[in-house]
Order: C-alpha cells, then sequence, then structure tokens
C-alpha cells in the first residue's frame, strides 16, 4: 500500500545508490593496442544517481530538505564528492566511507567530436547494501534510489522478493515513505529477474524511452528512428501493471511521457533548444529525473510535472557537467517560456 506523501511530519526526500567520480580526459584519438593517445586536458565531476540527483534537487530549490544515502571510498575522490555535497547544502550523514574500496569511477575517453568510451570502477557502490540504512531515522516523505542494474547487493536474489531491492522498497514502504527508482541500460539479458521484482514496490518509476522498452524486449523507435508512442505506452503499460502504485514516467530527447494508476496518459514535447546553445547531455535523464521528484513533492499534476521536468533537462544540456546547468525552480520556468516545444512528426 503506498502511503500519503502529504504526511506534514515528514519532509524533504531521500537519494540514494550509485556515487561516482567522473573523470573526463579529451583525447585527440583513441588509440589501438600498444599505441599512444595525446590527453589534452583532464576535468573531475561528481556523476551518478545521489550526486547528480541530489544537487539538481537542492539547486530546483535550496530549502528542500535532501539526504544522500550510499557510499564512499576512503580516498580524494570520495572527499571530493563529498565536499560538492555540502556545498550544495545536502545531508550527507547517510553516507558511509568505506575502509576497503575505493570510490566508484568512471574514465570517461573524449574525442573532439563528442564520441565518448567509458572505462567505470564499481568500488564502493558494490559494498552499499540496506543493512548500512536505518530506515528508522528516515524522515523523508519520498525515497529515490538509482540505479537497479548497477547497484550489486541490492540486485542479488531475494528467496522471497525476488531481489534484494524489492525487499528493501518494501520495507521503505512500510514505513509511510514513497518509493521512486531509475534503472540502467543494460545488455546482460538481466533485466526481468533484476527489474520486474522491484515494480511491485515502487510509487514511481523513472526511466529512458530505451530502458522502459527493454524490460519487455521492444523496440521504442521506428525504422527510420522516430519515437514510436505507441511502442512506448505499450511497455509503459505493461510496467504499471508489474505494481507500480502511482506512475510511470519516461523521458526521451523528444518528449517526456507519463501513465499514471488513473489511467490518464501524457505526452509533453521537450523544449526545442538552439544547438549552439548545447554543451552536453552526460546528466540530462537526471535532471529531467529531479525535475519530475520536485514537481511529484510540489504535487502538480501530470502535465505541470513533465513540463518542469522537460525543462529542467534542457536546462541541463547548457553544461558540459552533469549538474553545472541547472537553474532554481522559477528560473527553471522562464526558461520553460522563452523556448518552443518541439513538434513531434513522425511519431505512431
Amino acid at each position: 500500500m503506498a502511503c500519503d506523501v502529504s504526511r506534514p511530519e515528514r519532509k524533504g526526500i531521500c537519494v540514494a545508490g550509485n556515487i561516482v567520480a567522473d573523470v573526463v580526459k579529451n583525447i585527440d584519438a583513441y588509440p589501438g593496442v600498444g599505441m599512444l593517445s595525446n590527453i589534452k586536458s583532464v576535468s573531475l565531476a561528481v556523476g551518478g544517481c545521489v550526486p547528480n540527483v541530489g544537487i539538481d534537487l537542492k539547486t530546483l530549490d535550496p530549502g528542500l530538505p535532501v539526504m544522500g544515502l550510499g557510499r564512499v571510498g576512503d580516498d580524494d575522490y570520495g572527499r571530493f564528492i563529498l565536499s560538492q555535497l555540502v556545498k550544495s547544502g545536502m545531508d550527507v550523514k547517510g553516507i558511509m566511507v568505506s575502509p576497503s574500496s575505493l570510490t566508484s569511477f568512471s574514465d570517461v575517453m573524449s574525442l573532439p567530436g563528442g564520441e565518448r568510451t567509458f572505462f567505470h570502477a564499481r568500488g564502493a557502490n558494490a559494498e552499499f547494501e540496506p543493512s548500512q540504512i536505518d530506515l528508522g531515522s528516515l524522515d523523508c516523505r519520498l525515497l529515490h534510489i538509482g540505479y537497479i542494474l548497477l547497484l550489486d547487493r541490492f540486485d542479488a536474489p531475494d528467496p522471497e522478493y525476488g531481489t534484494v531491492m524489492a525487499r528493501f522498497l518494501k520495507d521503505v514502504q512500510a514505513r509511510g515513505i514513497r518509493t521512486s527508482v531509475d534503472i540502467v541500460s543494460d545488455t546482460s539479458g538481466k533485466y526481468a529477474q533484476t527489474v520486474l521484482p522491484a515494480l511491485k514496490y515502487c510509487d514511481y518509476f523513472i526511466a529512458n524511452e530505451l530502458e522502459c522498452c527493454q524490460v519487455w524486449g521492444l523496440d521504442p523507435r521506428g525504422e527510420n528512428g522516430t519515437l514510436d508512442i505507441h511502442t512506448l505506452r505499450d511497455a509503459m503499460e505493461r510496467t504499471l501493471g508489474q505494481g507500480v502504485a502511482r506512475k510511470v514516467i519516461v523521458h526521451a530527447p523528444e518528449a517526456g511521457l507519463c501513465l499514471s494508476r488513473d489511467g490518464g496518459f501524457t505526452l509533453c514535447p521537450s523544449l526545442d533548444i538552439p544547438e549552439d546553445m548545447i554543451k552536453g547531455s552526460v546528466g540530462a535523464g537526471d535532471a529531467f529525473c529531479a525535475g519530475a521528484l520536485t514537481a511529484i513533492y510540489r504535487e502538480m499534476d501530470d502535465m505541470g510535472m513533465l513540463e518542469i521536468a522537460s525543462a529542467a533537462a534542457a536546462c541541463s544540456l547548457l553544461s558540459v557537467s552533469a549538474v553545472g546547468g541547472m537553474m532554481d525552480f522559477e528560473a527553471v520556468y522562464r526558461f520553460m517560456r522563452a523556448f518552443p516545444r518541439k513538434k513531434l512528426t513522425g511519431t505512431t
């Protein structure tokens, strides 16, 4: 049974899950085996669900209590991430320091044309598990966790609930806290066994169009590459049918979509931002998620939620970093009014 998010004694949002340091290295060419490439510049930024969504939430609404839950290593990357979270105003008491594992990081090799190759170390994220979270101390209205398929101990099998994640979400709901989940794209074929058990115990499922369809072996795009709304809605209905209590929310470059438990289906085209304003898209999905969570927390209707979430994602495009383009809620709203929406031609 989903809880009442409006309970006055609960405040804020907890963001749990992956915490990553992104080390972006701009190179002149991708080398073959045994060959050399020149690194032109190196930059360090936060990444993963907790830093990206959490910092975006605090930027959108500085007065919103936001708590992070996760695990980092006792190293420079971990200290850097924690400093950025504290600087944003997040509560980091729920982020533990591992004595044995390094902070999860990704070496991002970026070519001049924008193509990127990722080398990822799972690090302390692989140690993060429900036993490290004191559910009794959580005073939030909503807990968002990501990403299913990248949290080893949460993705592990559970004999009663299917996965440890499903049991954890059930326990969170039992505390009177609504739950929200995000997943990652995966080619291992483990979508059904890892994702589906968790759906029964989440209030909100937030994913991109590929992730939502991949659960069901569907393709969200037609032969010409355009978004297939009919297929995507089919995937959303199947997802809702697995037990999602309130809403299935999907974001794509062209649009945001929401299917609610009452059967309401809402489609909102993305903002049409000039190409010369776009600096990067690395944090757009998490920015959309933060916008959606902010709207849910404020009890906005589905169209209002999709409008502000898509505008938050568009703001993210203005920066090369995952969180550098975000603005406060009122500024995002003004930004939204400054640009037209995309025309969804060719969708079916």
